[in-house]
């Protein structure tokens, strides 16, 4: 798990699985991300795969933060799980870093 800040935007990227071991660590950082109202980008596009404790965190996550606060870039590995469960309908996904930073200031 790696974080770095990009203008106004915090960035937490990982990497490898996202699963019952792994998830409390991008629980903490997103906890300490969110508490601060930050606006921050999930970058997911490197997860070969996430299981449901991952997705919880997610939805956590988003309902933690300000409106449109949580953006996620999805691989195909995340973005098939995240679409079946709905929570597409919660998350704002995006196919790539570039395009999650570019999406423009939440509201």
């Amino acid at each position: 798990m790696s974080r770095e800040r990009v203008g106004e935007i915090e960035v937490l990227s990982a990497a490898g699985e996202i699963d019952i071991t792994s998830a409390a660590q991008l629980r903490e950082a997103l906890d300490e991300v969110t508490a601060t109202g930050s606006t921050v980008v999930i970058d997911l596009s490197e997860i070969e795969f996430i299981g449901s404790v991952g997705l919880t965190t997610l939805l956590v996550a988003s309902n933690a933060a300000p409106p449109g606060r949580v953006r996620v870039v999805a691989s195909t590995q995340v973005r098939r799980p995240v679409e079946v469960t709905g929570l597409s309908d919660v998350l704002a996904l995006f196919d790539t870093l570039e395009a999650a930073l570019a999406a423009g200031a939440a509201p």
